[in-house]
């Protein structure tokens, strides 16, 4: 953590207190980094050492909670490069492309930076090789390929020439922005160029071959001008598909608007077409582009679990490549999505039990709850780990621990005390059993949602035994009458739960319960006049049609009561 205490700069040490204090917001960092960077007048060689340390340590905060800013890398290296030379600018853009490897700009500014510090040609070319094998497919990787050209042009050595025809002959087969001055410069140079430099040797001797084969006798001039002749128009095969390759991803690469990342939310329409792209790339078959595509996708959409999830399972079809997937997984968990949307992280766990490591699995789920430890869905997947390693009775053990944490929600141990009669249901197969932890519990879940929607569900799942069904439908009522009248429950979901017994009154009732029913939407759905009146949360008289003496105050009992009704179910 950076230490100002040599500072007396008020406006420094404030912006440090935001950004401990919100370490998530952006511009805070922004402010900090600005502000750290101006220290002293600027920074250079003879600033304070602690001015120095302070500014690196800011830098290092930041990039480790925003990795994808590749702007910042290059500002972090060339501040570096200004205060410690050489060496240390070339850690921090180490760290950036091993950050963002996909980032065409920070690519170009290394390799452009390696060019005017070193005079180790063979170290630079490494350098781009490097860089071509990250992001030499890019749509947009021209500027890296200019400054890769550009390089071997300035060396004017004997092989010059030949190294740019070399790299020329992999630019013609990418599709790119640019691709159609790349293809006029190669064509340019093929014609004066040796002949074994332009086409595979393959290629090559099947032309000659089939030249020989007419046997009509052709002096060398001859036969290397035919040869020529084919192997132009093989080039202009070449050229003319990189031309519909690129056509075809113009479509898309058109309609993106954001191509880096941002802490800000893309709009639906760029989500969209990042869909569209996938499905199209993935439909060529090309198992590199695909994966380039992807990556470069988790730069603009890091935050969103839907394409982490999506890439993962798109590598786990491509055969045996769990450690790929595992890193896919990882990135998401580690850095990206929030802890706030787990999903991402309970599919991780999923498939390192998978791979028969549940111990990690469990790690996993550990890890969420304690940041979440009131989310139900990470609660309930952690007891079904533990049912498939160590049985039932585990998992019973692991509700019951977090039903009896004091520190939870009424909501989660409603949820809770619910699955684990559902537990009991499913994987003993003992109903009365779950029936009695329903019955039980109810005195401490009058509050709770989702104990009386899943308790309700449960008695309508149970079959019917009998003709008429009866004694069925005696339980089922029983929990209805008594969500109706003991439950808190706010009047709205009374009324929602209310049509799921209608329903079941209506497919599974015998002779007799139109009567009920009848009488029942009367009470629930009709006229102010009509309609039986129930004491809502809110100290309000309400009627169940709805109308209220005071709808503002029911309505915030409802969302006070029911909050993860209206969420979706999550705390």
């Amino acid at each position: 953590m950076a230490d100002f205490s040599f500072s007396e700069d008020a406006e420094l040490l404030k912006l440090n207190a935001q950004v401990l204090e919100e370490p998530e917001s952006y511009e805070h960092w922004e402010k900090l980094i600005a502000a750290a960077e101006a220290q002293e007048g600027g920074l250079h060689r003879n600033s304070s050492p602690g001015a120095i340390a302070s500014t690196r340590d800011v830098y290092d905060r930041f990039l480790a909670h925003f990795p994808l800013f590749f702007g910042y890398w290059k500002k972090y290296a060339d501040m570096e490069f200004a205060i410690a030379g050489t060496e240390s600018a070339e850690m921090v853009y180490e760290r950036g492309v091993a950050s963002i490897a996909s980032s065409v700009d920070l690519w170009t500014n290394y390799c452009g930076f390696k060019v005017e510090t070193s005079h180790d040609y063979d170290v630079i070319r490494e350098l781009f090789e490097r860089g071509a094998e990250s992001v030499g497919l890019d749509f947009h990787a021209h500027p890296f390929w200019d400054k890769y050209l550009e390089f071997e042009e300035r060396l004017a050595t004997h092989d010059t020439e030949a190294r740019i025809f070399a790299i020329l002959g992999r630019i013609i087969n990418i599709p790119m922005h640019q691709y159609a001055r790349y293809g006029e410069r190669y064509r340019t140079m093929a014609a004066k160029r040796p002949i074994e430099e332009l086409a595979p040797p393959e290629l090559i001797a099947q032309y000659q071959h089939e030249i020989g084969a007419d046997g009509a006798p052709k002096q060398p001039n001859e036969l290397e001008a035919e040869l020529r002749a084919r192997i132009n128009s093989y080039h202009a095969e070449v050229f003319h598909r990189t031309q519909e390759q690129t056509t075809q991803r113009w479509t898309y690469e058109q309609e993106i608007k954001r191509p880096y990342f941002h802490v800000t939310e893309l709009d639906e329409p760029q989500l969209a077409n990042w869909r569209r792209y996938l499905d199209f790339e993935e439909a060529e078959g090309d198992y590199i582009r695909t994966k380039f595509l992807y990556e470069r996708c988790l730069v603009t959409a890091a935050n969103y679990e839907e394409f982490w999830l999506r890439y993962a399972r798109w590598m786990l079809a491509q055969g045996p490549k769990q450690e790929e997937v595992r890193n896919i997984y990882q990135r998401p968990s580690f850095l990206y999505v929030p802890i706030s949307q787990p999903t991402i992280r309970l599919a991780y766990a999923q498939f390192e039990e998978s791979e028969d490591r549940p111990d990690i699995a469990v790690a996993i789920h550990e890890a969420i709850l304690m940041n979440l430890p009131n989310h139900v869905e990470t609660i309930v997947s952690l007891a079904n780990v533990h049912r498939r390693q160590h049985g039932l009775e585990a998992a019973t053990e692991v509700l019951k621990t977090y039903i009896q944490d004091e520190n939870s929600s009424v909501y989660t141990r409603g949820a809770l005390v619910s699955a684990w009669a559902q537990l009991v249901w499913k994987g003993r197969g003992d109903a009365e059993e779950a029936r009695q932890i329903y019955v039980n519990n109810q005195p401490q879940y009058l509050d709770s949602t989702v104990f009386w929607t899943e308790w309700l569900d449960f008695e309508i799942q149970q079959p019917a035994h009998g003709e008429d069904g009866s004694v069925h439908h005696k339980r089922v009522k029983s929990v209805y009458d008594d969500l109706r009248h003991k439950s808190h429950l706010p009047p709205p979901l009374v009324r929602d739960l209310s049509a799921v017994y209608f329903k079941f009154l209506k497919e599974r009732g015998g002779k007799g319960v139109m009567k009920e029913l009848v009488q029942l939407d009367r009470e629930i759905n009709g006229p102010t006049s009509v309609a039986a009146t129930l004491k809502g949360n809110a100290g309000v008289d309400v009627t169940m049609s709805g109308t209220v003496e005071n709808g503002h105050a029911v309505d915030n009992a409802y969302a006070q009561q029911a909050p993860q009704a209206v969420n979706g179910g999550h705390p």
